[in-house]
Formats: C-alpha cells, sequence, structure tokens
C-alpha cells in the first residue's frame, strides 16, 4: 500500500536541546488545540503512564469529533528526533487511515531551532482518494501546531 508523507517546519528562537526537552512531554491538547477544517482538536489523552518520553509507551488520543488513536513512541535520540506510531483509527478519521509515522526533528537553524513535523500515512483505499485534500488540511494543522509550539517554547 503506497504511503503518503506530510511535513512542515518552522524555526523557533530557543536552543536545540530546549526545544526538544519542553516538545516531547508537553501536553497534546495545548499544541493541537485548534481544528482545521476537518481535522479536528486534540480533547484529551488517556491511558499515558508517567511523563511521555519513554520508547514503547502508549497512549490514547481523544479528539474532539469523538475519534480516538493510538499513539506508541517509537523512537527517542535527544536532541534531535523522536518518533511515535499513530494505530487503532477510531471515529471520522478510520476511513482515511490505517495508520501513521511520526516523526519530530530538531535541528540548529543560525541562533534558533527548526522544529519539523513530519506523518507518514498509509491511507486506506478510498483515503487515497482524497489525500489530497487532507493532505492540504493537515499542512494548515501542522502550521497551527508548530504556532502553538513556537508560543509555548517563547511563553
Amino acid at each position: 500500500m503506497a504511503t503518503v508523507t506530510l511535513s512542515e517546519s518552522r524555526i523557533v528562537q530557543v536552543p536545540v536541546e530546549e526545544a526538544f526537552d519542553r516538545v516531547l512531554p508537553h501536553p497534546l491538547p495545548e499544541i493541537f488545540r485548534r481544528r482545521r477544517l476537518a481535522i479536528p482538536p486534540i480533547k484529551e489523552v488517556r491511558d499515558q503512564d508517567g511523563e511521555w518520553g519513554t520508547v514503547g509507551q502508549t497512549r490514547t488520543i481523544a479528539t474532539s469529533d469523538g475519534g480516538t488513536l493510538r499513539e506508541t513512541l517509537t523512537s527517542v535520540e535527544r536532541p534531535q528526533s523522536f518518533g511515535y506510531t499513530i494505530s487503532q483509527v477510531r471515529g471520522p478519521m478510520k476511513p482515511l487511515i490505517v495508520s501513521a509515522e511520526g516523526r519530530w526533528g530538531f535541528e540548529s537553524a543560525g541562533t534558533g531551532t527548526r522544529i519539523t513535523w513530519t506523518w507518514v500515512l498509509t491511507p486506506t483505499a478510498p483515503g487515497r482518494l482524497v489525500m489530497p485534500a487532507f493532505g492540504a488540511m493537515w499542512h494548515g494543522y501542522a502550521r497551527q501546531a508548530l504556532e502553538e509550539v513556537e508560543a509555548i517554547l517563547l511563553g
């Protein structure tokens, strides 16, 4: 099954280590608090044991439209990146997405850090037909999330 890669970046004027250390454990409902067209905000995180940051940890992400996603932390390479898998998609996104591999990357950019959020999606067969529209929505959603990250890091 063909995958679709989506990625957005933003430069924030904080050191790489600080950006990584503060973004990895930050509460998702504060980063993903805004809707972007059909992509809902995150309402809450359930079933998380301790602070997020240990490979193998899992949690359930609940969105404002009643959907849920299972997230598993798959890599932590401080301060360069952390990765995760999204599976068990339930709710309105289930007809579109089988799974996603996510990655947050952190690299020096002048006096700050370039933060890059990437999703490699495995769409369903019907989802492949709407991936161009979903991708456009995701890019807007990611830009909003990165704006929130910048506000958190600079606040």
